[in-house]
């Protein structure tokens, strides 16, 4: 499901008050970090992740690799932080 910029605004204002819950530090990304985030993006549609500065990737091959492989859509980067969306098949949050 493509976000519209509208919905993007939208989500940006919800993600700002989420504190990160995946930290992708020294090791980068690999299989485990793919399903962690995964996991968290079923559970809360919403993911807010945080890129140490230990990590041997940029912060946008990081953004990019997680949303190819956990098939969701990068919504913002601001710094060393990325917040991804994938909509559930509860439909949680409700998009303008």
């Amino acid at each position: 499901m493509l976000v519209n910029q509208k919905q993007k605004k939208f989500l940006k204002s919800m993600a700002h008050s989420l504190s990160p819950l995946v930290l992708i530090g020294k090791d980068g990304v690999s299989e485990n970090l793919y399903e962690s985030i995964a996991v968290s993006l079923k559970a809360h549609e919403l993911v807010k992740c945080s890129i140490l500065k230990s990590c041997p990737q940029s912060v946008n091959e990081v953004a990019i690799e997680c949303a190819l492989h956990t098939k969701s859509e990068v919504i913002q980067i601001i710094g060393r932080v990325i917040v991804l969306y994938k909509q559930s098949s509860e439909k949680k949050i409700k998009l303008p």
